[in-house]
């Protein structure tokens, strides 16, 4: 009639017994924690690094692309857009421009950088027949890094 009363022993290996397992202790979710935490903090500034030279490269392509688009347009017009007229030439027909066969662009509107800024073009350029560049991260002249101007050049 008296029950014997089980202690923590009888207790663990009930349980063990039934298959149940006890959850994790404090200290072991801790260091877990404390490892995760260190994985972070040495892979997180080196994938932020790739992803920032992946803009620069992905500003490259697109000015590479502008620079094909230019070189159509100036096959079936006979010159490149003006300044003035810019890379919305490439999309629309400019006022008074014969022969135009675009639009020579996929999109039906003039891509930004990737870090949403316009790029820069202009016609005539300082050492070729057009400057096309994009302003980098700062979206201001010069810089280094992610700041760096990007140009069909680089």
């Amino acid at each position: 009639m008296f029950r014997r009363r089980r202690n923590q022993n009888d207790h663990t290996a009930h349980r063990r017994k039934l298959g149940l397992q006890a959850g994790f202790t404090l200290i072991e979710l801790l260091v877990v924690l404390v490892i995760l935490g260190l994985l972070a903090g040495l892979v997180g500034p080196r994938i932020l690094a790739q992803l920032g030279g992946a803009k620069s490269k992905t500003a490259k392509v697109q000015i590479e692309n502008f620079a094909t688009a230019l070189d159509l347009y100036r096959l079936d017009i006979g010159s490149y857009p003006t300044t003035d007229q810019g890379l919305e030439a490439l999309v629309r027909a400019p006022g008074g421009v014969d022969g135009w066969n675009g639009p020579y662009l996929s999109k039906a509107e003039v891509p930004l950088d990737p870090w949403k800024n316009p790029f820069q073009y202009n016609q005539p350029g300082e050492n070729a027949p057009f400057d096309l560049y994009s302003l980098g991260a700062d979206n201001q002249e010069g810089g280094d890094g992610e700041n760096a101007d990007i140009t069909l050049q680089q």
